[in-house]
Formats: structure tokens, C-alpha cells, sequence
């Protein structure tokens, strides 16, 4: 199995000693912002609950017949449900509908093929639609037995509170900045690169891998040049709203969330900001955006039009009119 990172252990081990004395809760919440390693935690408690060699941290062994179907994604056992193509288009839904929970209930009413213990992973389970999640909460009121199901969810707020009561919330310890950057320059980063995604993520090991996998520094470089074009009434949001829409726009609102952060920061500490603002007053303002900008990221999954929704937050860019005073 992939080898879990090192600020996952101390949840791992309470994971761990829960399988090996048979009192694994049945329903498991898996929550927390992405990139902090709650898929990997999920998908190891699934392959070690269904592994028949394990190590001796419990952790599955890889190499019995279990590990190697799950490995394969074919094992009889392991449910995963997530995002399906539709039948109009055959593109993915952007929610869980009722239908797969229903079959997925059908499924784990079944007995085991291997006569242990099915699991089911529900990823992103803050994705359910309201009648998927009613359907949901009749399997959790009534577990069939021998079934565990692992929810994930970014977001669990978004989960429906009768969810998230019948569930058992797993906590991970967030990792320091020093665990982070280890961890990073062991996956081959070089150590300037590590540091600068790093601080770009907000202190998030996972997304700084994804961005520096996806050249996603750029696109930073791009939003912290659209922004300064902003302050100094150089661009129109409406040009800015167009681009953004049109390439990654929920990563493009992240890094313009992060950069008025930071910029509020450094005006607070007497410092020019990197989008050349200066003024104590524009603080305030940069923080009431930081909210719009990260509420403007959550209607971006909504079938609001992207650019519409850029334009409004854009908009209201607070240094904007302020810099032509």
C-alpha cells in the first residue's frame, strides 16, 4: 500500500487498533479540507479491513489475493460511489444521485462474497443530492450487517445533520510546515519549489503536490498580475471574469482568495503588498473579500454561470475604485 504521510499516523493507529479488536464503527466521516490526506487514510482503512495477511501496524500487506483485487479495483467487496456519467450526454454528474444510493443499499443488503466485511466508500459524500441523502440515512439508521461505510467529504457541513450524528468523525492531525516541507522534498520537490507552492497553498502539503504537478504556480502568477491590473484600473473585471471562467476558475479564485490575504497581511506589517497596495484602509476591505472570494468558490460547483459569478465577485474588487482616488 501507499505510504501514508507522516501527520496521518496518529489518526492511522486509532484506525488500526479499531479493526484489530473488531470495533469498527460502521459508518466513518472522513472530513476536511483536500489535500491533507483524508482519501488516502479512507482508501488504506478499506484495503486493511479487507486484507488477510495484515502488517504488523495494520496496515494491508499488498500481496494477498484481497489486496491484489483491490489494487485492481475489482474487488467484490469494496463499493466505491462517486460521480457518474449521465445518460444524456455520458458526461459526470456534478452530484451523487438518489439512484446510486438505492443500489447501493441493495448491494450491501447482499452477503459478502469473500464472507468478511463490505465496505463502501461514498466519494465526495457532501456531493449527495437531498434524496440521495435520505436515501443514505435509511442504510445508516438501518446498517446491514458486516458493512462499514466510509464516508469523504471537503465539505461536511454540507452533509445533512442526521448524516453526520449517525456517523463517527475521523480526525487528522494537521501537519507543521517543517512535516509538510519533508514530505514534499521526499516525493523529489526541490526545496525552493516546496517552499514557494507551500506558502502559495496556505500551508497545504497535498494541493502544493497538485500544483506543482499541474504548473499551477503560473496561473497564481496570472491571477496576482489580473488583480494588480484591478487596483490600478488597468483591466476590466469584466475581461478578467471572462479569462478566469474560461481556465480553472474555483483554482483561480483560491489564489486571488490567498492573495488578498496576504496582502492584507503585509499592509498590516507596514509593507507594499505584491498588488501594490499600501493604504492601512484597504485592510478591512480585503478581508470582507477574502469571504466573497471563498463563498464566490463554493457557487462555482453550482450550475451558476462561472463567468457570472467571477464578474460579480470581481466586481467588487476593493481597491479597485479606492486606487484611483
Amino acid at each position: 500500500m501507499t505510504t501514508l504521510a507522516p501527520w496521518l499516523i496518529p489518526a492511522w493507529k486509532r484506525l488500526a487498533a479499531d479493526v484489530a479488536e473488531g470495533r469498527l464503527h460502521h459508518a466513518l466521516l472522513f472530513a476536511g479540507a483536500a489535500g491533507y490526506g483524508k482519501r488516502a487514510l479512507a482508501r488504506a482503512l478499506a484495503a486493511a479491513v479487507l486484507c488477510t495477511e495484515r502488517n504488523a501496524d495494520g496496515t494491508a500487506c499488498g500481496h494477498c489475493r484481497s489486496c491484489l483485487l483491490v489494487a485492481a479495483g475489482s474487488h467484490p467487496d469494496l463499493v466505491r460511489v462517486s460521480f457518474e456519467p449521465r445518460d444524456s450526454d455520458g458526461k459526470l454528474r456534478s452530484e451523487i444521485i438518489v439512484d446510486q444510493m438505492r443500489a447501493l443499499g441493495a448491494r450491501l443488503a447482499m452477503s459478502s462474497q469473500f464472507g468478511g466485511l463490505q465496505i463502501a466508500i461514498i466519494d465526495p459524500a457532501d456531493a449527495m443530492n437531498p434524496n440521495a441523502a435520505n436515501a443514505l440515512l435509511k442504510t445508516l439508521e438501518e446498517p446491514a450487517a458486516n458493512t462499514i461505510l466510509l464516508l469523504v467529504a471537503d465539505d461536511p457541513s454540507r452533509l445533512p445533520a442526521t448524516i453526520r450524528s449517525r456517523c463517527r468523525r475521523v480526525e487528522m492531525e494537521m501537519p507543521t510546515r517543517d512535516e509538510s516541507l519533508a514530505w514534499l522534498r521526499a516525493n523529489g520537490i526541490a526545496a525552493d519549489v516546496a517552499a514557494s507552492t507551500l506558502d502559495a497553498s496556505l500551508g497545504n502539503p497535498g494541493l502544493a503536490a497538485t500544483w506543482i504537478e499541474e504548473g499551477a504556480l503560473a496561473v497564481r502568477k496570472e491571477c496576482a498580475a489580473d488583480l494588480a491590473a484591478l487596483s490600478a484600473a488597468r483591466a476590466q473585471p469584466s475581461a478578467v471574469a471572462e479569462r478566469w471562467a474560461a481556465d480553472r476558475p474555483a483554482l483561480r479564485v483560491w489564489f486571488a482568495a490567498a492573495l488578498a490575504r496576504e496582502e492584507a497581511r503585509r499592509i498590516g506589517e507596514g509593507k507594499r503588498g505584491e498588488l501594490g497596495l499600501t493604504r492601512a484602509a484597504e485592510i478591512p476591505k480585503l478581508n470582507a473579500w477574502f469571504g466573497r472570494a471563498n463563498r464566490a468558490r463554493g457557487l462555482l460547483s453550482t450550475p451558476l454561470r462561472a463567468d457570472m459569478v467571477l464578474l460579480d465577485l470581481l466586481r467588487d474588487w476593493p481597491a479597485r475604485t479606492a486606487s484611483r482616488g
